[in-house]
């Protein structure tokens, strides 16, 4: 081979690794290029990498996941995908406990939390988020908002909009997947709060400190006046912006309401923003909310912000069970699921009351994931019921190794079982020998029923 003809050849090869190099999934999507991360999601979720890559380019499907996050496990959120949830924790100012936080995450990875969101807002915390980070296969989420007061060293009316933006800088760099950013609050949106009288004005903690500062200063919200340079940020190490409800009802009263809904209509209008500069796109709703108004507002939300992945906090269906928030999320977060939502942030017994206990975290995960589950059953995502045939075939023939080892939490399964332990181990103490599973296997085999014996006395 000439020299000529080989150096033709290198510069056509230099040019097709030019043409495949991207800077997002989206942008990888748009140019026909199935990414690492693609195939991972694919393999996961049991579809075909081609089909995936068409509903990242389209937006339907956002895959969070940061160049600089080395140890990340890539997952899939948006219609058509399992159901996904997250996990809140993270440093506060009352309770500094960094081992604690530590033993959350590792819970959370064990019961198969896709997403951990470090919501610490105390001191320096990105020593934290940096071994969090290094450690964790999940999706790692945060609100830079949060962080700005502590990581500028400064009292809020203080900060600059520039300083705001040098915050979601110094994450992206650290490798965080996916940030809220609360651009929907602008000040036409806050005028709707105003004249639209609420029960409880703005419960969301970032939305509450950019509604100050922009009360104090008098300017626009920093991060919708400058959303094109915040998208340039995100672009360059590729983070999925979860556009953040800063007017969410934070009580049942409040749900539906102008607030909420003007600023729904500005989060559709941020989302092509977003896509137009490849940035991938999730839409955060609600927040408290009866159940007979979910179903509609999830078929809003998609509506207005064109299919968009919704990652909603419960809704959480009544506001009367302190201490029982998990609950009352599940109960929202299942038929939110159920009805078009695509990702579930947990909600912890401790919601309202304090910082969540290693216990606390738990119950919040168990309750999401049961949520998250009984929605992708009825979605009719392909594989969903396989592990509850399991469980039912378990049960019928009275297995109850495999039923501990097929249930959500095995260690209680096995613990309530033993607590009170049966004279045998057919049925539970609750039946005893009346067990309907052990009366029809033992007809449906030709056996007689018998429930006493000559050496006890039927009652």
């Amino acid at each position: 081979m000439s020299a000529a003809k080989a150096a033709i050849i290198i510069m056509r090869t230099e040019r097709q690794v030019e043409k495949l190099a991207y800077k997002t999934q989206m942008d990888a999507a748009k140019h026909g290029i199935i990414t690492p991360q693609m195939e991972t999601v694919a393999k996961k979720e049991g579809i075909a990498p081609e089909l995936l890559r068409e509903w990242v380019a389209a937006g339907r499907v956002a895959i969070p996941a940061n160049i600089n996050h080395k140890s990340l496990s890539a997952e899939g959120l948006g219609d058509g995908l399992k159901v996904k949830i997250n996990v809140n924790l993270g440093i506060s100012g009352d309770s500094v406990d960094y081992e604690r936080e530590m033993q959350k995450v590792r819970m959370a990875i064990d019961f198969g939390a896709e997403a951990i969101m470090d919501l610490s807002n105390y001191g320096k915390t990105n020593t934290f988020r940096r071994q969090l980070i290094d450690y964790s296969p999940a999706m790692i989420g945060t609100v830079p908002m949060y962080d700005a007061i502590g990581y500028l060293d400064k009292d809020l009316l203080e900060i600059s909009a520039k300083d705001f933006l040098k915050v979601v800088e110094a994450h992206a760099k650290e490798g965080v997947d996916f940030m809220t950013i609360h651009a929907g609050i602008n000040k036409h949106a806050v005028e709707c709060l105003k004249r639209d009288k609420r029960r409880m004005n703005i419960v969301s903690r970032g939305g509450s400190l950019l509604f100050a500062w922009m009360e104090m200063t008098g300017n626009e919200n920093p991060f919708y006046e400058y959303y094109d340079e915040v998208l340039e940020i995100l672009r360059e190490y590729d983070v999925t912006i979860s556009l953040g409800d800063a007017l969410r009802p934070g009580c049942i009263d409040d749900s539906s309401d102008a607030g909420q809904i003007s600023e729904l209509i500005e989060l559709g209008a941020l989302t092509k923003r977003a896509w137009e500069k490849d940035v991938q796109v999730m839409v955060e709703g609600p927040g408290h909310m009866a159940i007979n108004e979910i179903a509609a507002n999830m078929r809003i939300q998609k509506r207005l912000c064109h299919g968009a992945p919704f990652y909603v906090l419960g809704p959480i269906v009544t506001d009367i069970a302190p201490g029982y928030d998990h609950i009352t999320s599940a109960i929202g977060g299942a038929i939110a699921a159920s009805n078009g939502a695509n990702f579930l942030c947990y909600v912890t017994p401790a919601e309202h009351l304090r910082l969540p206990d290693v216990d606390d975290v738990k119950e919040g995960i168990i309750a999401a994931k049961i949520a998250a589950h009984a929605a992708d059953i009825a979605n009719g995502i392909p594989g969903a019921r396989d592990i509850d045939n399991k469980m039912s075939d378990a049960r019928h023939a009275l297995d109850w190794d495999e039923m501990f080892k097929l249930a959500i939490d095995p260690e209680k399964a096995q613990r309530y079982y033993e607590s009170t332990p049966p004279a045998e181990r057919h049925s539970c103490s609750m039946c005893g020998k009346m067990c309907a599973v052990r009366t029809t296997n033992l007809i449906l085999e030709g056996k007689t029923v018998k429930f006493c014996s000559e050496k006890d006395a039927c009652e």
